[in-house]
């Protein structure tokens, strides 16, 4: 597996690059946001993308890579306020590790999101895609057609609603969608989980396809 690391501090993507390596990933390294842009590329299946790069803000750097590409992005950041966060998941980052971190944990939070975009997000390998109230879900090749036009969703907004599409007119609970897209238990990820069902909404333009069930989680309605 490619990983593509953006970090300006040598001695930093060093360590990062030879503890990844060690644990049998392939590395490249980008030591500012253009040369960030220019190194993804189709083999490339993670980036860990550090926000404070000399040229550019990471979070600028995250939104091109987006408009492009939906290779799965893990911001590594010293940025640790819940705004950030927000603004890198509307950025189109899929998931965060705030610096100091456990590379333990990094490695398994790039195997979650990457296991998560090339798995298969449904029960039955039958099942290839759903029709719900005029919006098609096609789970083989991970789109949303509005009609014949593909709905631009991030590879988290994707895995959310691919979720939701699994048991449509059903109440799917936070703590399970969050197990479910995120690979954890860990309740932090509600607020993220609200900020991506809002930008989900607003990409299908039906604000009320995916209902809130307060107190509890989300359904997909009009079934």
């Amino acid at each position: 597996m490619k990983i593509l690391i953006v970090e300006d501090d040598e001695r930093v993507a060093d360590a990062l690059g030879a503890y990844l390596r060690q644990a049998g990933y392939t590395t490249v390294r980008a030591a500012d946001g253009a040369s960030a842009l220019e190194a993804v590329g189709p083999d490339t299946e993670a980036v860990l993308l550090d926000l404070g790069l000399p040229d550019m803000d990471g979070l600028d750097v995250c939104r091109r890579i987006r408009g492009f590409s939906g290779v799965p992005i893990i911001v590594a950041t010293a940025r640790s306020h819940v705004e950030e966060r927000i603004r890198g998941l509307h950025a189109g980052a899929d998931d965060f590790v705030v610096k100091p971190y456990d590379v333990r944990e990094l490695i398994a939070r790039i195997e979650a999101v990457t296991r998560r975009t090339h798995a298969l997000p449904v029960d039955s390998e039958e099942t290839s895609g759903i029709d719900i109230d005029g919006i098609y879900f096609d789970f083989v090749n991970r789109l949303v057609l509005a009609g014949d036009t593909p709905v631009d969703l991030t590879p988290k907004e994707f895995d959310i609603v691919a979720v939701l599409a699994r048991y449509p007119g059903v109440v799917v609970p936070r703590d399970r969608i969050i197990r479910e897209v995120w690979g954890t238990d860990w309740n932090g990820f509600s607020r993220s989980l609200e900020v991506h069902v809002g930008s989900i909404r607003r990409k299908l333009d039906r604000p009320s396809l995916i209902a809130t069930v307060r107190g509890v989680g989300y359904r997909l309605t009009g079934v």
